[in-house]
């Protein structure tokens, strides 16, 4: 349940106190219910917003009957603690757990949408919990899955890490175990048995000439891996091993749906059963869509791909084009010295505001 005095969040301070703010409001994921107050209470103090709750899940509309509708979407969650909080500000730079992954983005939300009450485009804001964690805890998901019609649009913008310039859709990601069977044997009769780690040996000769693909898709090139990640086997020093496990990693261009990247697996390793253990889709860049398109052109800089997996697949299951638009490098998230530049800050504000002002 919500508790009776939530936080104040001052969404009329600067983008740097903003995110200082919201930085030092702890929220490792499944601990997000007193950041969800504040954002809550933060929003629903704005007349020109429709806010809707669901577990630590925030929505506020616009509903101005604007043509086009956007989506713009940032986690409240973070990973443990790592001794850095609360933040700190440094010269230029602001320090502290979250600032770059992703509370920079989420505090340019919370300003946007009290800043702009009457945007060219409705917006949809979303800011969820659960995000660094177990896919069935993440709130967007959860949205997508019940309660769709809350996050539809044309057009969505999730505020990931991006150095403060658009990466374009992401790629999917498949993980799979190959299991070789052997027989047992003492390792001084080794004949009378049947060695499974040495079974893998064309799997592995399969990936060392594997040559992955590079795939351009409105005008981005994606490049997919494919790799051997991790691999389990053997009784003990004296026994030949019966059973050994590779697990590999597929990443994915997003012309390719999961059922099409597990057919490819299936040939690339024609003759081995696989096991699917983890599978999301990646998500189509969607730059020829017109919002796109203004997006772009308002926000400027070159367009890169995302290599990665993020939430903007949730958006391409609902068939709304995505793109990742957000402060800060992301080699500083989840790191002890997680920081975001100001000047990241302030440029995405602005440009920001400026595309749904103009």
């Amino acid at each position: 349940m919500p508790s009776d005095q939530p936080l104040h969040l001052d969404l009329t301070a600067d983008v740097v106190t903003l995110t200082a703010a919201i930085v030092d409001i702890a929220s490792e994921s499944l601990d997000e219910l007193v950041i969800a107050d504040a954002v809550e209470a933060a929003l629903s103090a704005l007349p020109h917003l429709d806010v809707t709750r669901d577990g630590h899940t925030i929505v506020a509309r616009t509903s101005l009957g604007r043509p086009e509708r956007v989506v713009i979407a940032g986690h409240l969650d973070t990973v443990p603690a790592n001794g850095n909080l609360p933040s700190r500000l440094e010269g230029d730079i602001l320090h502290g757990l979250g600032s770059c992954d992703m509370k920079g983005g989420v505090a340019i939300a919370l300003r946007v949408a009290a800043s702009v009450p009457e945007p060219v485009r409705d917006v949809t804001y979303v800011f969820y919990e659960g995000e660094e964690i177990a896919a069935e805890h993440n709130g967007l998901g959860r949205l997508a899955r019940e309660r769709p019609e809350l996050i539809a649009g044309d057009f969505a913008i999730l505020m990931e890490p991006s150095n403060a310039g658009v990466e374009a859709g992401c790629q999917g990601t498949m993980r799979v175990d190959i299991r070789t069977a052997g027989e047992r044997a003492h390792t001084a009769r080794a004949w009378m048995g049947h060695n499974a780690i040495h079974a893998l040996a064309p799997v592995l000769d399969c990936l060392n000439a594997y040559v992955p693909r590079q795939v351009a898709i409105d005008g981005l090139t994606y490049r997919e891996g494919l790799n051997a990640v991790a691999i389990r086997g053997g009784v003990s020093g004296n026994v030949v091993p019966d059973e050994a496990v590779l697990t590999v990693n597929y990443r994915f261009a997003p012309d390719r749906n999961e059922e099409q990247a597990h057919q490819h697996l299936q040939e690339t390793f024609e003759g081995f059963g696989l096991t699917v253990t983890d599978s999301a889709p990646g998500a189509l860049p969607g730059l020829s869509h017109p919002a796109a398109a203004a997006f772009v052109e308002a926000v400027g800089g070159e367009v890169h791909p995302k290599f990665g997996w993020t939430d903007v697949a949730l958006f391409t299951v609902l068939g709304v084009p995505a793109v990742n638009y957000g402060p800060g490098d992301p080699i500083f998230a989840h790191k002890a010295d997680e920081q975001v530049p100001v000047e990241h800050l302030h440029r995405v504000h602005d440009r920001l505001t400026e595309w749904l002002t103009t």
